[in-house]
């Protein structure tokens, strides 16, 4: 799917402890990279069992 095809929207929210909900921003169209910057990717896994199949 290409970013001219790929439609997404963000609506930000706030929730407080009794349950009470507001709207931060309103729903707006959002254009997603074709490829995350490095930065923004989770690291490796560095759990015991992944760490041990990287080896």
């Amino acid at each position: 799917m290409s970013a001219e095809t790929a439609r997404m929207t963000l609506k930000v929210y706030e929730v407080n402890r009794d349950g009470i909900t507001r709207v931060l921003r309103e729903e707006a169209p959002v254009t997603p990279l074709e490829r995350p910057e490095d930065s923004h990717r989770f690291p490796p896994c560095a759990c015991p069992l992944c760490v041990k199949s990287l080896r």
